[in-house]
């Protein structure tokens, strides 16, 4: 990637989450166009193929499918144009039905600006980004359960079994608060059990962490 801002259409039917998210977006992310339907949408993303689409998974009009429905419609653009969910749902429906339809991530609206301006840098250049706890969703979609799954791995190896249980909800995106209540143990031994996985696997964070365990099938 350059340091050019990586041009985006923004789809939302809501005109002032438009605004904020425009206004939001840092200098690695130029909006290019906007809409607020399926028809709209689909206009105006054949208008510019950007390469990137930030898309709301709900939007009125077309035959009613949402996001999807934009991503089905502008398939003939998918090998330069990748379409990125960004939606307050959660709902492992709404997550399924977009990738299907083949978008290449799905965050939530509680997204940081920054976090969602790298989201879109990474999906530009390629990457697949999904929010902590959406990713286990697409696993068990598209792929075979994590429960199913033999791991040899001589990384998860070093980890210890508390270890490995506190790597997996950590992942997946509970706080360390949520850890402790799910596993009975306190907050700072989370904190101790996190530094501890981060250390041996040679990761530097949590987002490091949860591409990791994606990797491996072990959200």
């Amino acid at each position: 990637m350059t340091d050019t801002p990586v041009p985006v259409v923004l789809v939302d039917d809501h005109h002032m989450f438009r605004t904020g998210v425009r206004a939001s977006l840092d200098e690695r992310v130029r909006v290019v166009g906007e809409a607020a339907d399926v028809e709209e949408a689909v206009a105006v993303v054949h208008e510019h193929r950007p390469p990137v689409v930030l898309l709301d998974v709900h939007l009125p009009g077309g035959d009613g499918g949402g996001g999807a429905e934009v991503v089905r419609r502008c398939t003939d653009l998918l090998t330069g144009t990748r379409f990125l969910a960004l939606s307050v749902s959660d709902a492992a429906e709404d997550v399924v039905a977009v990738i299907r339809a083949g978008a290449r991530g799905y965050v939530t609206k509680n997204i940081s600006a920054s976090d969602l301006s790298a989201a879109v840098v990474r999906v530009a250049g390629g990457d697949a980004v999904f929010s902590p706890r959406l990713a286990g969703f697409v696993l068990d979609a598209f792929g075979t359960s994590a429960g199913d799954v033999a791991v040899a791995d001589d990384e998860l190896d070093r980890l210890s079994r508390r270890e490995q249980q506190v790597m997996r909800l950590i992942a997946r995106g509970y706080t360390y608060r949520e850890v402790a209540s799910d596993l009975f143990i306190s907050v700072k031994t989370v904190e101790t059990h996190v530094s501890a996985v981060l250390r041996k696997l040679q990761l530097s964070n949590r987002n490091e962490l949860t591409r990791w365990a994606a990797a491996r099938r072990l959200l």
